[in-house]
């Protein structure tokens, strides 16, 4: 029993120091993500509010330009870890409505084909967001710093 307790006490130290670098490496990544897919959405608005027009979305241009400026700008936001939690929001509300509308078909089927909801484009986008949102960006961001310096 004591190797047991030993060995959980070492885990539960080297896991303690994991989640501001998981944190930090989910901002970078998915910033960058959120960035490029932003970018390219403001860079094709021609296409993209083709493609929106095609999902019925009301207002296509307009809806075309806030998701790829909220994905582009959020996605900067994100890289740096500023203003981390208030920019998920908005990312975590494009996704859901890229689910509903592009990908409505893997949404209604959540419950009898889950592998098809896990492995639509939106996923990871979302889960990275609600990651972020949940737990904040970590203690290697300008959030932090900024918390710091005004608790001082």
């Amino acid at each position: 029993m004591k190797l047991w307790n030993i060995s959980n006490t070492l885990l539960d130290r080297v896991a303690g120091h994991l989640p501001d670098p998981l944190l930090l490496g989910i901002r970078l990544y998915w910033g960058w993500q959120f960035f490029n897919t932003g970018k390219g959405k403001l860079g094709n608005l021609e296409g993209t509010t083709e493609f929106f027009s095609e999902l019925g979305l009301p207002f296509a241009k307009l809806n075309a330009i806030m998701a790829g400026s909220t994905e582009c700008f959020g996605g900067l936001l994100l890289l740096v870890g500023l203003f981390s939690r208030v920019i998920s929001v908005p990312l975590i509300g494009t996704m859901t409505v890229a689910y509903l509308t592009a990908h409505l078909d893997v949404v209604k089927t959540i419950w009898s084909d889950s592998d098809s909801f896990v492995t639509a484009a939106p996923f990871l986008f979302l889960l990275a967001s609600v990651i972020i949102f949940t737990f904040g960006p970590g203690r290697f961001s300008v959030d932090e710093v900024l918390r710091r310096r005004s608790t001082k």
